[in-house]
């Protein structure tokens, strides 16, 4: 490894430390942190990047393309999932999160679905910038350390544009595979929920996992729910459930159904618990999405963004923080 990977790959494993120091620091300090246009992306400087495309996906959404300059980007094969990169809004120089749902490629291409809410300052000035301009970013920052080998299956359950972090890692260790995925590589079922139809993710993130599900229905399966059918009029022929996500639905994932003999064994009192060593595989749990969701399904986040007690659905399903995730 040349001097100059092994700078860029040590950058890379110390964004973890460096990133959750920054989460407590004065919002000063990262107002004075330098601007650089001549060497690679770090969490510890703002770098210049150009807006490519800017397409509408929704009442509130867009699909933004950012472009590094090559001379900028880091090598993508160091960079695994899930991170996430650092946007300011440089009229008020505020800055939150978003995770490029492919990465990022060796010509700088990064991707992000991006949600508009009222209260979001960043959110608002990323959907009023136009093709060309210039977005400051700061990163890669870790959201979660993906590790080979680790578990059997992961199930991931996301609301909104939570479904980024949950896409990242598909994409990382399904969808750009140019061979056959490792025998260590889980099996992923993915369970996704927007309010209505047309809040869904976009083709450009919905048709690639459809796909995958048809293609691999041995080691990807996918579904999706709505609060609401809006104004679709036949919600089963776009193989959507008309529901919140809810116990049933992570029993089926984790392949347990009202008629198998585990809920024969079982007093419908006790029908929800899940003995975690009976389920014969080492499964994870991944979360994310609004607050609301999250709390649902795996209970609130803790102080500071800390993980916080399981609670919601899995919570009363007997899982912990050995195998629930908050992303």
């Amino acid at each position: 490894m040349s001097p100059y990977r092994q700078l860029a790959f040590g950058v890379w494993l110390s964004a973890a430390t460096w990133s959750a120091t920054y989460m407590f620091w004065p919002e000063s300090e990262s107002r004075a942190a330098p601007t650089r246009d001549d060497i690679p992306i770090s969490p510890s400087h703002f770098t210049p990047a150009t807006l490519l495309s800017s397409e509408t996906t929704g009442p509130n959404s867009k699909l933004l393309t950012l472009k590094l300059p090559t001379h900028l980007v880091p090598f993508p094969e160091d960079l695994n999932p899930v991170w996430s990169i650092y946007m300011k809004d440089s009229d008020i120089q505020v800055e939150r999160p978003y995770t490029p749902l492919e990465g990022i490629d060796k010509q700088g291409i990064m991707k992000f679905w991006i949600k508009r809410y009222v209260d979001g300052e960043v959110g608002k000035w990323l959907h009023s910038k136009n093709v060309g301009d210039s977005i400051e970013i700061r990163g890669p920052v870790p959201t979660w350390a993906w590790r080979e080998g680790e578990y059997d299956e992961l199930v991931m359950i996301s609301g909104g544009t939570g479904i980024t972090p949950m896409y990242q890692l598909i994409h990382h260790l399904l969808i750009n595979q140019k061979s056959t995925p490792s025998t260590s590589t889980p099996r992923i079922t993915l369970l996704h929920s927007s309010r209505t139809p047309v809040e869904l993710p976009p083709p450009e993130i919905l048709q690639p996992l459809k796909s995958l599900a048809a293609a691999q229905p041995e080691r990807f399966k996918f579904h999706l729910f709505v609060d609401s059918p809006g104004n679709l009029s036949s919600p089963a022929s776009h193989n959507l459930q008309v529901s919140r996500i809810g116990t049933s639905a992570v029993q089926k994932a984790l392949g347990l159904s009202q008629g198998s003999s585990w809920f024969k064994r079982k007093s419908s009192a006790e029908a929800t618990k899940i003995d975690r060593e009976k389920l014969g595989k080492r499964v994870l749990f991944l979360v994310s999405g609004p607050d609301r969701t999250v709390a649902a399904i795996a209970g609130p986040m803790g102080r500071n963004l800390s993980q916080g007690d399981v609670g919601g659905i899995l919570g009363e399903m007997g899982f912990t923080s050995q195998d629930v995730w908050k992303l």
